[in-house]
């Protein structure tokens, strides 16, 4: 999944923990890169017990790992598609035609 705000795709990390934040916009859960963790007010979902922007969406259920608040996803915002970023399609060409040995 790539940053939600510049398209920047996360590569295998290292030991540890991910520099990457995760969180839930618009009723979706997105990743946010560490650039734009430095650069960007996130805009994220907050939770409406506690106000943490820290939650998580799993199986139409979003979550705040502050408070362990548990509420339905709004399935109007489920809806929404999320385009993929340019230039996604070719790199997944690509890497196919590596695996599979194609010229």
């Amino acid at each position: 999944m790539p940053c939600y705000r510049c398209g920047a795709r996360q590569t295998d990390p290292v030991r540890g923990a991910s520099p990457w934040q995760r969180g839930v916009r618009n009723e979706s859960q997105v990743l946010i890169c560490p650039d734009c963790q430095r650069l960007h007010d996130h805009d994220l979902d907050a939770c409406s017990t506690c106000g943490s922007a820290a939650l998580i969406c799993r199986l139409g259920e979003v979550e705040c790992r502050s408070c362990g608040a548990v509420r339905m996803a709004r399935s109007d915002a489920l809806t929404v598609s999320v385009p993929p970023p340019p230039g996604l399609s070719a790199e997944v060409e690509a890497a196919l035609n590596r695996v599979l040995g194609r010229a």
